[in-house]
C-alpha cells in the first residue's frame, strides 16, 4: 500500500464520519480533519455542492490524487529507465 492509497481511504474516512453525528468532533474525526482538510480545501473554492447538500469535492479530490500520481510514476519510471 502506498502513500496516494493511503491517503484516499483518510479521505473516504472523513467522508463516511460526516454522516454520523458528533464523528467528526472525535479524536479520529479532529485527526482525518487536520490531515484531509486543506487538500479538500482547495477542490471545495472552486466545486459547489450539488443542490446546497451534497458535496462531491472529496470524489474530484481522490480523482486528481491518483491522477498526479500515476503522472508522477510514469515521471520517475521513464527517468530510471533513461539510464
Amino acid at each position: 500500500m502506498n502513500i496516494q492509497n493511503i491517503y484516499s481511504f483518510m479521505i473516504i474516512g472523513y467522508v463516511l464520519l460526516s454522516w454520523l453525528p458528533n464523528a467528526r468532533e472525535s479524536f479520529i474525526g479532529v485527526f482525518l480533519g487536520r490531515l484531509v482538510e486543506p487538500y479538500l480545501g482547495i477542490f471545495r473554492r472552486f466545486i459547489p455542492p450539488i443542490g446546497g447538500m451534497l458535496d462531491i469535492s472529496p470524489i474530484i479530490a481522490i480523482f486528481a490524487l491518483r491522477f498526479i500520481a500515476y503522472g508522477l510514476y510514469a515521471v520517475v519510471d521513464f527517468i530510471l529507465n533513461m539510464f
